[in-house]
């Protein structure tokens, strides 16, 4: 059973830094870079990604703090009117994403790109990115599951006593995928269709884990003929993974300014 404990917040001066941000934020620059590096060893133009980040990240963290609000404790907003505007107090990771992709539909369209010639980049960066923001929510502790004596328990304090905590298993599974993700991508496997294995993986995974989450606590989230907001939109991710793994082909490769007249691809120059 792994011990409780509790990463202290960060005072400098009148500013107060949360573990669980500093994990996000670093997750968010990890995902960021890696996207770029791996449209270049794609020999795609990196500028648009770079244009799409700081729209991917905004648009993720207002609908990942109304999908919070509105899908998971709506008895938040009876706190104040202004809730709805506190994008930094309650967000769901899972709404974020719908975010990303809602932000990533419109910026490609806008920009007559193919967005399916970035989708392994953007699977090879948001895995590792999603599991270290996912440390966030470990750090802090927000996501308590059932009493278990699972050898991976958290002891929390009494009077909650060791339970599953949500954040490290849903972190460690992302670092898992990430690696196979890596894994296929270094043996030339299944080129082109990472974006709906990512997809099709985490949607097993988080079902289970939702199903792990606590529901004998005082702020416990709300569930709709028994399932959490999280475990309907699984269902999304699976139809989407099957999808893509049947339909997608992979993109054409394209060469890079650095190949030259000599033809090597990029393939071969990338390290």
């Amino acid at each position: 059973m792994i011990p409780y404990l509790h990463v202290p917040s960060i005072k400098l001066g009148p500013l107060t830094i949360e573990p669980f941000g500093i994990f996000v934020a670093m997750g968010i620059l990890l995902a960021a870079r890696l996207l770029v590096r791996q449209a270049e060893r794609e020999g795609l133009d990196s500028t648009p990604l770079q244009d799409y980040a700081p729209w991917g990240v905004g648009v993720g963290v207002v609908v990942g703090h109304l999908f919070h609000l509105f899908a998971y404790h709506p008895e938040e907003l009876s706190k104040s009117p202004f809730q709805i505007f506190k994008v930094w107090d309650g967000l769901s990771s899972f709404g974020g994403l719908i975010g990303g992709i809602l932000a990533a539909v419109f910026f490609f369209r806008a920009r007559k790109l193919r967005f399916r010639d970035y989708a392994d980049a953007f699977a090879l960066a948001v895995a590792p990115g999603w599991a270290v923001a996912r440390l966030g929510c470990f750090a802090v502790h927000d996501h308590p599951g059932v009493r278990t004596d699972f050898f991976l328990a958290i002891d929390f304090p009494l009077p909650l006593g060791p339970r599953h905590d949500l954040g490290l298993y849903d972190a460690a599974f992302l670092f898992a995928i990430s690696g196979l993700l890596w894994g296929l991508r270094n043996a030339g496997k299944l080129r082109g269709k990472l974006l709906p294995l990512l997809s099709l993986l985490y949607a097993f995974g988080r079902f289970f884990f939702d199903s792990l989450r606590a529901t004998d606590l005082s702020y416990v989230d709300s569930r709709y003929l028994g399932l959490t907001p999280a475990q309907f939109g699984c269902f999304a991710l699976v139809a989407f993974g099957l999808w893509g793994l049947v339909k997608w082909q992979a993109p054409a490769r394209k060469p890079t300014p650095a190949s030259g007249a000599g033809g090597g691809s990029v393939h071969a120059q990338a390290r």
